[in-house]
């Protein structure tokens, strides 16, 4: 009698997930983190130090624009410090966004030729853009190193610190639940693609990236505090520049949001990638 190690079947249900099939198939998650990285940087001069360049040619033109020009406040802040600042969670969010939001239409081939669990896919794409998360998170620390050392400008560093890691988590979180929700959805409507292109640069004007929160008062204030994003941005800034808003509630409000974006998304995922080849 034939063992197999391995018998297929069809998911059944919406909540059957096999999410354990992840963790065996984890060396496959990093292949694919292996092969994002190099296949995006393999024929550049410049390589990895895009991810450098990028940030710091943004925060000079938004210092120019916003803060030269518009004279928009930072909360006593640095300009360079203040806009780097919501600019490396904002980069690490639209990244996981836009790589997980093409999942179905850009990996049709690899879907339709062998199994492993789909979901390896936008979790591929949400660990490989942490690659430029810490680049960019490294140049954020030297500037404010040089702010506070050579400028002398007296930056102090608290313990919020410690609530880093768990607000990476959320940007992730987020990225990825609304990202597969988005792949699920142009498996059939295939203008969302260019949907997020647009929507992704409209949502950055939403979130204080380039303002602070204190900036605006009444309806305006509570319009971007419904972005769960804001929260997460003013509390980075909190722990490392020692400016902004940090209320646990709106914490604990993007928390939720998240949580339940990224439980809807997998559910809608699950059962999407039954059928997506006979539409795709």
């Amino acid at each position: 009698m034939e063992k197999w190690t391995l018998i297929i079947k069809p998911k059944t249900s919406w909540f059957d997930l096999h999410l354990k099939d992840i963790w065996t198939y984890r060396d496959l998650l990093l292949m694919f983190v292996k092969r994002d990285f190099i296949a995006v940087y393999k024929q550049t001069i410049l390589g990895p130090l895009w991810f450098l360049i990028q940030p710091l040619l943004t925060t000079i033109m938004f210092i120019l624009v916003f803060d030269k020009v518009a004279k928009i406040p930072t909360d006593s802040a640095p300009p360079a410090l203040f806009y780097l600042s919501g600019l490396v969670i904002w980069n690490y969010f639209s990244s996981c966004l836009n790589k997980t939001s093409v999942t179905f239409t850009a990996n049709a081939g690899i879907f339709g030729k062998v199994y492993f669990p789909r979901l390896i896919i936008p979790l591929s794409n949400v660990v490989s853009a942490l690659i430029g998360f810490a680049i960019q998170l490294t140049l954020l620390l030297l500037l404010i190193a040089y702010h506070h050392w050579v400028l002398g400008i007296n930056i102090q560093l608290n313990t919020y610190l410690i609530f880093i890691p768990f607000l990476l988590l959320l940007v992730a979180a987020l990225g990825l639940g609304v990202g597969i929700i988005i792949s699920s959805l142009t498996t059939k409507y295939r203008d969302m693609v260019h949907l997020v292109s647009f929507g992704t640069q409209l949502l950055m004007y939403a979130t204080p990236v380039i303002y602070p929160l204190s900036f605006f008062e009444g309806k305006y204030k509570l319009f971007i505090l419904a972005n769960p994003l804001t929260p997460i941005i003013e509390l980075f800034r909190y722990s490392l520049l020692g400016v902004g808003e940090f209320n646990p509630w709106h914490l604990l409000y993007s928390t939720l949001i998240t949580f339940l974006s990224l439980f809807i998304g997998v559910l809608i995922f699950n059962r999407i990638e039954k059928s997506f080849m006979d539409v795709v």
